[in-house]
């Protein structure tokens, strides 16, 4: 061991708060929106609404524990708490499966972008060169990364606020490229063969992109070990999730499909570049391509903090190797980035091999996972609710909303697009996998875990209370 025997609680509401805009705001909006979009058309923006509702109690209900409990690991170790250790197994690796998923299919969005610029240079070199250069800031401080994820999440939240409004400008004042037939305006909506132009069908086939978006959010929970203060922080935190999916997802799409027909969106790489481009501000285009390179930076970034802490709270509790427990002077848990780096590297070589494919197979991998462990965060806060008095109820700091109805609707929207990937032929492999990984977790758990669970409950340890100090 190192000689900071826990995490540092470095991190105030400030990192915090775009530390969630960092993990959210990524390829999903700036790339995948442009499939969602080709998908289900205009009503897309339904689906934005739909899936926010429901990210928006997942968040609550995550709040509700983490406040009530501050914990590194966060979901894992309530999962343990109140549905059972393997629960937590399952919950906390699969979290840490989304996180490398998720982090794949952004390094390969950054390698798509750089090609923007330097379309002669291979993708694998761009690629390489990132991991290298964040493995670098994960292992400094916390604080360091903190404020990496700040100035990064500036960056692309005021390129999307300009967007807006220059948007809006377009759509009232009229003003568009002389070579441009397209007039902006909220015609352009429904005008190219409807605001539902594939029916009911394209709605829900575009769910499970558009849950994808949101996917990295829950990472306010985890953030709650190295929160200053996270009975302050993390409301604050969370109950920005609705301005933010309102103003960066919906009013951001709104605004793409307002100012450009939304069945040339994405034709030809991400739509936010294409768009200015047909619009003929060439510049805008190299301005934004910094920005989606920008956000896919910030969200890679987000996605190794978020599976480091997540195996090392598991490695506390003797759910993941004890390895992972493994702090750095400045109580940064080293092992856990080097690990996340090294498993990138299979992104190199996915790029490689594969480049055309990719986004997609890995979108849909990661839309399980994701879902999956929303679902278990809800499961658990249900779980939680049970066990407490009615005194014990009333006394939470920060309850979640709508109690009972909202989590149920949550719980009931999740199964729902578990269901509807299972339907649809071109998310039905990421089910199959998904499968096949809770079945691979849930035989490593019988094998390697409860095995020396059982042999702590015989000697009394309770490898909780490491994770507990602060």
């Amino acid at each position: 061991m190192s000689q900071s025997s826990t995490l540092q609680r470095g991190l105030n509401t400030r990192h915090i708060r775009f530390l969630a805009l960092g993990s959210a705001i990524g390829t999903g909006l700036f790339y995948g929106s442009a499939t969602a979009i080709k998908m289900a058309g205009p009503s897309v923006l339904l689906a934005y609404i739909v899936a926010g509702i429901a990210i928006y109690i997942v968040m609550r209900a995550l709040g509700e524990m983490a406040v009530q409990n501050p914990v590194s690991g966060s979901f894992s170790h309530y999962a343990s708490q109140y549905i059972g250790p393997l629960a937590g197994f399952t919950t906390g690796w699969t979290y840490v499966f989304e996180m490398i998923i998720v982090a794949l299919a952004d390094v390969t969005a950054f390698g798509i972008y750089m090609g923007f610029w330097y379309p002669d240079v291979p993708r694998w070199i761009w690629i390489l060169s990132l991991i290298m250069f964040l493995g670098a800031i994960n292992l400094i401080h916390v604080k360091v990364f903190g404020e990496l994820e700040f100035w990064l999440s500036i960056v692309k939240v005021s390129a999307i606020v300009a967007m807006i409004l220059g948007g809006i400008g377009l759509m009232f004042y009229g003003f568009h490229a002389d070579h441009s037939s397209v007039v902006p305006g909220i015609q352009n909506l429904w005008i190219y063969d409807g605001f539902m132009p594939h029916g009911i069908a394209g709605l829900v086939a575009c769910l499970s992109v558009v849950v994808f978006a949101f996917g990295g959010i829950e990472i306010i929970g985890i953030t709650a070990g190295e929160s200053q203060d996270p009975k302050t922080t993390l409301p604050k935190a969370i109950n920005a999730v609705p301005v933010r999916i309102l103003l960066f997802y919906v009013l951001t799409i709104f605004v793409l499909m307002s100012i450009f027909p939304w069945n040339q969106i994405g034709s030809q790489g991400s739509p936010f570049v294409q768009i200015f481009e047909n619009l003929g501000i060439k510049s805008a285009a190299t301005i934004l391509n910094i920005v989606v390179i920008t956000a896919a930076v910030s969200a890679i970034n987000s996605d190794v903090f978020g599976a480091g802490r997540m195996l090392y709270g598991m490695a506390n509790r003797g759910q993941a190797p004890r390895i992972f427990q493994k702090l750095s002077r400045n109580g940064v848990p080293w092992m856990t980035v080097v690990v996340m780096a090294g498993v990138l590297l299979i992104g190199v070589v996915l790029n490689y091999l594969i480049p055309e494919n990719v986004f997609m197979i890995i979108a849909s991998i990661a839309t399980f996972a994701t879902v999956w462990v929303w679902l278990m965060i809800l499961l658990s806060q249900v779980a939680m609710r049970r066990k407490l008095s009615t005194t014990e109820i009333k006394a939470l700091d920060f309850p979640v909303i709508g109690w009972p109805y909202a989590p149920a609707f949550a719980i009931g929207f999740m199964v729902f697009i578990l269901v509807m990937m299972g339907y649809f032929p071109d998310s039905r492999p990421a089910i199959y996998v998904g499968i096949t990984w809770l079945v691979l977790l849930m035989i490593a758990y019988r094998i390697w875990v409860k095995p020396q669970q059982n042999l702590g409950k015989q000697n009394n340890s309770v490898p909780q209370n490491i994770e507990m100090e602060s």
